[in-house]
Formats: C-alpha cells, structure tokens, sequence
C-alpha cells in the first residue's frame, strides 16, 4: 500500500540533534527530513526525499521509501557526527 496514510510494518528509529523519534511512514519520514534535517544536501537526503514524495503519490512502493530513508538517516548520522567532534 502506497499513498499518504501509508505505514511501515516497524518504525524507524532516527537519532537527531534534537533528539530520537520514531518514523511510521513515508509522510512522516518526509516531515522529518524537511525540519532541521543534518544532511539536506546530502546525495541520499535527495533520493529519500524523492522515494518519500513517490510513495505518498502512489508510484513509488513504501519498501522503496523506507530504504531510502533508512540510508539518509545514516547519512545524516555521520554529518551530525562530524559536527560534534
């Protein structure tokens, strides 16, 4: 299932610099990545973005999305990172 309500089976967990949170879907997902996201102009930040928006529009699959995430919240873990040290 596709589309704006759409759930992931687990969350995913993201550590940021304003704290942990729990991500259900790709809208929120989505959410998260447009507010204080720590690698926006990162290579996979736009590729979740993008898989994100598709599967809120129904083209992309939500699996899609999630991998996608899950590989700009790494990416985002490694620049918060480097900021801190």
């Amino acid at each position: 299932m596709s589309g704006p309500n759409a759930r992931w089976k687990e969350p995913v967990e993201i550590a940021l610099p304003n704290g942990s949170h729990k991500v259900s879907g790709p809208f929120e997902a989505l959410a998260h990545m447009m507010e204080n996201w720590p690698a926006s102009q990162g290579l996979d930040f736009v590729r979740a973005r993008s898989a994100c928006r598709g599967a809120i529009a129904g083209y992309k699959t939500i699996d899609e999305a999630r991998v996608a995430f899950e590989a700009a919240a790494a990416e985002a873990r490694k620049q918060f990172d480097l900021r801190r040290h």
